[in-house]
């Protein structure tokens, strides 16, 4: 059983790290046709989100030949390094909001960047869904952790999803930083979290394993 979770964990990490590499790159190219800052950082955004996946694709390889306390040591490292992916997220969404509203650069109103966003907001409940019920089941601090980087990818797919929509709507075009300022305070948040090891679970969602206590 333990094998199949540590399979199926492995298989949701190559998953993240290449929907994330082919959501950059379109988001990127869109962004750059339509000259739309908020959609160019959201796939730059999606890049940042895919080392999260690379660093569980280390954590989660075949260790058949590691011993118990070898495997404790990955997965704190992992837990850690997960940790420092949220706080170059935070970085950047906090830097690329502030930027925006202090230099008045509004978004150009995309359809391409709406459906993009949109996508995204369907598709990462789900792979955090999975994520964490696998991490929940493997007792794995690291994996809970890049769920909740998961999580707060959708957070950023509702974000710029606003911002834009608000912005082809109405021209209302600060909605999109504003709301990345508070998404990038929630990012810092989790990264403390993930980096000090602490319980991952918030509000009862997520139960955590014995190995949280170690």
């Amino acid at each position: 059983m333990s094998t199949d979770l540590n399979r199926r964990a492995l298989a949701l990490s190559y998953l993240t790290v290449g929907y994330n590499v082919l959501e950059g790159l379109v988001s990127v190219l869109a962004g750059a046709w339509a000259g739309s800052i908020a959609l160019v950082g959201f796939g730059l955004d999606s890049f940042v989100e895919s080392l999260s996946g690379m660093v569980m694709i280390w954590r989660f390889r075949p260790h058949a030949t590691l011993s118990p306390a070898d495997v404790e040591r990955r997965e704190r490292r992992a837990v850690k390094l997960v940790g420092l992916t949220f706080f170059l997220l935070a970085a950047y969404v906090l830097y690329e909001s502030a930027e925006k509203l202090w230099h008045q650069e509004a978004p150009d109103p995309t359809l391409l960047g709406i459906a993009i966003a949109l996508f995204s907001l369907l598709a990462m409940p789900l792979l955090y869904y999975l994520k964490a019920t696998t991490g929940r089941q493997l007792g794995s601090r690291s994996l809970m952790a890049d769920s909740r980087q998961t999580l707060a990818c959708a957070f950023l797919s509702a974000a710029l999803l606003i911002g834009l929509g608000a912005n082809y709507l109405f021209g209302f075009w600060q909605a999109d930083p504003a709301i990345g300022l508070v998404i990038g305070a929630v990012l810092v948040k989790e990264g403390l979290e993930a980096w000090r090891q602490g319980k991952l679970c918030t509000c009862g969602a997520v139960a955590c394993g014995s190995r949280d206590e170690a």
